[in-house]
């Protein structure tokens, strides 16, 4: 690996943001880490910077300067430079940037997404150039199961994993309450559809016996929900299961709760309700019966690790941590480490011998767990926690947050052989 002639230009990590485009006609740019000259390779990320996924965004690029702050304090941690661009959440556009950033920055690493649309795009793209693409936010399970490659990797929990945790407190919650009927309202495209998918066939496995009452698929970022509310309401289901997220899940809760859907209901989000974001939006009181998760709490669990990360990320931002900057934070470390246990960037090779099975300990973690990546799927492994929001200002603004957890263990939420070979089909190979 390459060593920087001066200290500083690792320590003193920049933020460059231009309003000039560097990649084409991209919009703004922003820079973290070493210099082009000092770095040992450069690792360029892809996240939505306007609209809606905008949160996610900027949640994710200090959750990365939080990571190079951490590897700068590392002796002979390999020196990053990580170059970001806006998504605008299109996927014909991230692969034109995913393009340029192999082909004129020399990217030997792609990194992020928020859309699980556009990260199918930019990993068929990343497999055909044979470049690994550490995907941070998006999570359709499709990606590591039926779409699975080399030259794929994820860090954070996906569709499959969040819904096999909320399959089990659903079945636990009929066992004590006897619930019957169940209805899913989530976005009308690969993420939305992957989840629900994923749910049923979780249900399934679980032998949890109950009648589905609808299925409602609003366009992604619909502003207005009433007409789902309204039919929620005419024909309503004991179980709402949501796999909406972000600003789309605060607009339907904001929405709903001016009438009596979550009176005659119980709503629950397993993948993003419980974003910190939508805590706040929340207010001083959430509807009653929310069951909620999301890929990361900023008081569960409640360990060292974790404490620092939501600390570190409030001192530099002066906000609490959405899930996104959790993912993203996640990904530059496990490319430091991969990078570092393969010797250069360049070997790609190497670098995915090296992300398979990769151990990661991580804000994440409960105690007795340590977070991997799968060596067969390329998905990490992680603990799930579902949680009812309650009174807990300790993060303001946020004045609820999550709590009576259920946790779930990570091995026992892994996808069974009998599904892998049915999501990749009969001649597909045991790992991609």
């Amino acid at each position: 690996m390459r060593r920087a002639t001066c200290v500083a230009l690792w320590t003193a990590a920049t933020l460059l943001i231009t309003q000039t485009p560097a990649l084409g006609d991209f919009g703004a740019r922003v820079e973290l880490g070493a210099d082009a000259d000092a770095a040992d390779g450069t690792v360029a990320c892809m996240y939505p910077m306007t609209g809606r996924g905008a949160t996610y965004g900027r949640d994710s690029i200090h959750g990365i300067q939080v990571a190079l702050d951490r590897l700068a304090e590392e002796p002979g941690a390999p020196r990053l430079r990580v170059i970001i661009e806006d998504s605008r959440s299109k996927a014909s556009f991230a692969v034109r940037m995913a393009e340029d950033f192999v082909q004129r920055e020399g990217a030997e690493i792609l990194c992020g997404i928020v859309s699980s649309g556009v990260g199918r795009a930019v990993s068929q793209f990343a497999r055909d150039n044979e470049t690994i693409l550490v995907g941070t936010d998006h999570a359709s399970s499709r990606l590591t199961l039926e779409e699975g490659h080399r030259h794929y990797f994820r860090v954070s929990s996906d569709t499959w994993y969040s819904h096999a945790a909320g399959a089990r407190y659903l079945q636990e919650m009929q066992e004590r309450t006897g619930w019957r009927t169940l209805a899913f309202l989530g976005p009308d495209y690969e993420y939305g559809r992957v989840a629900w998918r994923d749910l049923r066939t979780s249900l399934e496995q679980l032998g949890v016996d109950y009648e589905q009452a609808g299925t409602y698929w609003p366009r992604l970022y619909e502003p207005d929900y009433s007409l789902y509310i309204q039919a929620l309401l005419e024909s309503p289901p004991d179980i709402l299961v949501t796999g909406l997220w972000g600003g789309d899940f605060n607009a339907f809760v904001q929405q709903a709760r001016t009438t009596r859907l979550f009176e005659v209901m119980t709503v629950a989000n397993f993948d993003a309700g419980g974003n910190y974001d939508t805590l706040v939006s929340f207010g001083a009181l959430a509807p009653q019966g929310l069951i909620l998760s999301a890929r990361h709490h900023v008081n569960w669990p409640d360990t060292e690790r974790n404490r620092h990360f939501v600390q570190a990320f409030h001192d530099k931002t002066g906000t609490y941590p959405s899930y996104a900057a959790v993912g993203a934070y996640t990904g530059i470390i496990a490319i430091a480490r991969a990078t570092s246990q393969a010797g250069t960037i360049g070997d790609t090779e190497a670098m995915i011998d090296a992300l398979r099975g990769l151990e990661l300990p991580l804000p994440t973690d409960p105690p007795g767990h340590t977070s991997y990546i799968d060596p067969e799927t390329h998905q990490i492994v992680q603990a799930q926690a579902i949680g009812s929001p309650r009174e807990d200002d300790a993060f303001p603004p946020a004045r609820v947050l999550l709590g009576d957890w259920r946790v779930y263990e990570a091995e026992s939420l892994k996808p069974s052989a009998a599904v892998l070979q049915r999501r990749r089909g009969p001649t597909a190979d045991a790992s991609p």
